[in-house]
């Protein structure tokens, strides 16, 4: 059995970005679109961090099409 390194406990932004395939300016338009309540929220995270499970959620949210796109095609 080979060991494997720990999986990693948290991500900055750059690094949920990079991980998620994304561009920092999309994965912000992300959380704001999908997790924050109101755009004054934005300012109460100064520092943002991720979890692997996070990530596994924005992935999620950023495959869905979004609301206005589905009716458009």
């Amino acid at each position: 059995m080979t060991p494997s390194r720990p999986s990693k406990g948290y991500f900055n932004e750059n690094e949920a970005a990079q991980a998620l395939g994304l561009t920092l300016e999309q994965l912000r338009l992300l959380v704001r679109r999908h997790i924050l309540q109101a755009e004054e929220d934005l300012a109460n995270l100064p520092i943002t961090s991720f979890q692997p499970s996070d990530l596994l959620l924005l992935r999620l949210l950023a495959q869905q099409p979004r609301q206005d796109q589905v009716g458009a095609c």
